[in-house]
């Protein structure tokens, strides 16, 4: 099925889904047509005159996200190139995912080829946080026709339920986990639903999950509302799905700039797993941010900011 765009205001809304709004100055709103039908969310920005003409940046998310890991980098990259973000199947104002699934890297690499055929195809860097990362990896590896570069910051090429705080931790709990999802849906979605965010916060900081020192609340907030809204049976399923996928085989034969961006404490995918992918990834660079956390790009924006975009300068411009 080919890609379509429209209004904003024609789009149907998935229970967790914001209402449709207006788009803000200088974007578009648009809704891409998955594969099996699921509808996707897709905003976009002009970019300035100073990066390569043409190009575009795609933002891939992590699970449960919905752009928030991207609020600084949003602006700072329209400045030198076009900016295209989308919501993952189930997530944001993207619906449900038609066929339940449907919810595994694959997919949502399919779902980012449909995202570019909706704006042209242009010649593209995929960017990618957390879980978006596998899913950058995997794009360019069934579509790198038109890729010019990858940015993969605070991920891994894949087995991320074996490497939380650096041990397999979600490999034993997720099982479980999902059993009681399955047995008692309804319950664990009312449960889940009524997590107090500021509660959340306290919860993250505490274990140092996130920087204390350099995480604003206005920033880290968002993120923490949205994630209650996600069906939690279907984030469970998708974590499972990204545990089980890697690209680790497809990283020797990257033939493309690579940017690695990654916390010196970052807990959820350790900081081994960058250099790791640096080695393997011919003539990668790695950015590694002293005392980033998981969403060290939020903590540390304008350093990763300005290595961005020399990288798109010096080496996807040339």
């Amino acid at each position: 099925m080919r890609s379509t765009a429209e209004t904003t205001t024609r789009a149907p809304r998935s229970p967790s889904a914001p209402p449709p709004s207006f788009a803000p100055p200088g974007e578009t709103h648009a809704w891409a047509v998955a594969s099996d039908g699921t509808r996707l969310f897709v905003r976009s920005k002009d970019g300035g005159r100073e990066g390569p003409p043409g190009l575009r940046a795609f933002l891939c998310d992590g699970v449960l996200c919905d752009g928030f890991i991207w609020k600084y980098a949003w602006d700072d990259l329209a400045r030198d190139v076009a900016v295209t973000h989308w919501h993952y199947r189930g997530h944001g104002r993207s619906a449900p995912p038609r066929d339940p699934e449907r919810i595994d890297i694959r997919a949502h690499a399919d779902d980012l080829m449909r995202v570019r055929e909706l704006v042209g195809d242009p010649p593209a860097v995929l960017f990618g946080h957390s879980m978006g990362c596998q899913v950058a990896l995997e794009s360019y590896r069934f579509r790198p026709e038109n890729v010019r570069g990858l940015v993969l910051m605070c991920g891994s090429f894949g087995n991320v339920t074996t490497t939380f705080h650096g041990l397999p931790i979600l490999d034993l709990i997720l099982p479980k986990l999902l059993a009681v999802a399955e047995k008692n849906p309804e319950l664990v979605r009312a449960v889940w639903s009524r997590i107090p965010p500021e509660m959340a916060l306290r919860f993250a900081l505490r274990l140092g999950e996130v920087d204390p020192q350099r995480t604003r609340t206005e920033d880290f907030m968002p993120y923490l509302r949205h994630m209650t809204h996600v069906d939690f049976p279907m984030f469970l399923r998708m974590v499972r799905a990204a545990g089980e996928h890697t690209a680790e085989d497809l990283l020797p034969h990257i033939r493309v700039p690579t940017l690695i961006v990654a916390g010196e404490r970052d807990t959820f995918t350790p900081a081994h797993l960058a250099e790791a992918m640096q080695k393997a990834i011919p003539g990668a660079e790695l950015l590694m941010l002293a005392g980033g956390s998981h969403v060290a790009p939020l903590e540390q924006h304008a350093i990763v900011a300005e290595r961005v975009r020399v990288f798109l300068k010096e080496r996807v411009g040339a």
